[in-house]
């Protein structure tokens, strides 16, 4: 027995480290498949069997509610055209389940979710064939064929630096027959477009010969953004003295100079993320830009990222603040799809309440209304242009050009007309 002893003690030893080897593996693939399913279930790879509840301990579960498709709620000021339809909401029955602590999974399954919808909004997006205004995403850019140029006007290529970044741009110079230029538009593109093809679809170079206005195109790449869209949603992109609002102010002051433009007599137009740019300008750069053209855009400081961008695309998110910088000319289709309509009232800097409101018809039958704004001084405010049946487009512009909506009413000439009233 007792050359035995040492023998069975050793065996029973050994099985010992077995099982525990064993126990310390089973749990360890136990708490690995139980991350690697709630972070799968996060990320959408199989549907989940219960709906995960996250609250602090001492809290009561919140109730789950699923949101229809529908138009954002009305936005206190906005005109009532803007807010029609109202959201709702359909409550679920809710499971209750016992409260749990926050663990570091949670912050990821919380990030992973998070992705899922932006890119879950970006596949809807491809589908519906509104993915112009999307602020990343990889799609083809519009043809570079421009317009006609007059004898005697110039549609020059042209770079500019300086110590924010520089862009290229097109300078279009009217045929000046006596004096300087009258004016100055900076003009910027939309997703997906580009100096020439903004120029033809907004006929804006016809504008600008009739009235001896300068016209800047800068142009934005692929390597500043996906889409070429102007950054617009980036906090690092919406003030003053950095990022793109410096080079694009900076651009302007060097043309200005140039052609002996007074600051009262520059101004800047765009359309959807151009649109949202101009509007970043305005308020950046008051001393520069007397005055704004937003054409489908959304209102400075509703966006910081891609996903606060779409919130506020939808209309969701109103700025915490009116908007300031200037008078502004506002224009938006009542069936945009891409960029919902209660985003034009958050645009203006008055109370779009107090507007005279007029309806008008284009010769094709197109109705719109105009709302018009006075200024304390008595000089003309704001407008507010919504056109019916019009989608994400340049109104009245040329069928050549992408995201354009010929049936009018005259955009450009509106504007023009806006910016020169008040210079």
């Amino acid at each position: 027995m007792s050359r035995e002893f040492p023998v069975a003690e050793a065996t029973a030893a050994a099985s010992k480290r077995t099982n525990d080897a064993r126990a310390a593996r089973a749990s360890r693939a136990t708490a690995l498949s139980d991350a690697t399913r709630r972070l799968g279930e996060a990320l959408g790879l199989r549907p989940r069997r219960a709906a995960a509840v996250s609250a602090a301990p001492d809290l009561a579960p919140e109730d789950r509610v699923t949101r229809l498709p529908a138009r954002p709620p009305r936005t206190a000021g906005a005109p009532a055209a803007l807010a029609a339809g109202a959201a709702s909401v359909t409550p679920l029955p809710v499971r209750r389940q016992a409260p749990r602590y926050w663990t570091p999974l949670d912050e990821m399954a919380g990030n992973a979710r998070r992705a899922q919808r932006g890119l879950g909004e970006a596949v809807r997006l491809l589908r519906e064939g509104r993915h112009a205004f999307w602020p990343g995403l990889v799609g083809d850019l519009a043809p570079a064929t421009g317009p006609e140029i007059p004898a005697g006007a110039r549609f020059d290529a042209r770079h500019f630096d300086c110590d924010a970044g520089g862009r290229d741009y097109r300078l279009y110079v009217p045929t000046l027959r006596a004096g300087a230029p009258r004016g100055l538009i900076l003009m910027l593109h939309g997703c997906r477009q580009n100096p020439e093809d903004f120029a033809l679809g907004t006929g804006m170079n016809d504008q600008a010969e009739a009235e001896g206005l300068i016209l800047v195109y800068p142009r934005q790449t692929p390597c500043r953004n996906a889409s070429s869209c102007w950054n617009w949603f980036r906090a690092s992109d919406q003030a003053r003295g950095a990022g793109e609002p410096a080079i694009l102010a900076g651009m302007v002051r060097s043309v200005a100079e140039e052609f002996g433009v007074p600051a009262e007599r520059c101004f800047v137009a765009g359309l959807s993320a151009g649109g949202a740019m101009a509007a970043v300008l305005a308020e950046a750069y008051p001393d520069v830009f007397a005055a704004a053209g937003v054409h489908s855009g959304v209102a400075t400081g509703t966006a910081s990222d891609v996903a606060s961008a779409f919130a506020a695309m939808r209309g969701e998110v109103a700025p915490a603040r009116g908007a300031a910088g200037g008078r502004r000319i506002v224009f938006h289709g009542v069936e945009d799809r891409t960029v919902h309509p209660a985003n034009a009232g958050h645009l203006l800097p008055e109370d779009v309440q107090g507007a005279r409101r007029r309806v008008g018809r284009t010769p094709g039958g197109r109705i719109y209304q105009r709302r018009t704004l006075t200024g304390a001084d008595g000089r003309p405010g704001s407008e507010l242009w919504l056109v019916e049946g019009a989608g994400h487009a340049w109104s009245g512009g040329h069928a050549g050009g992408s995201y354009t909506d010929p049936a009018g009413p005259d955009a450009s000439a509106a504007m023009v007309r806006f910016f020169l009233a008040g210079a």
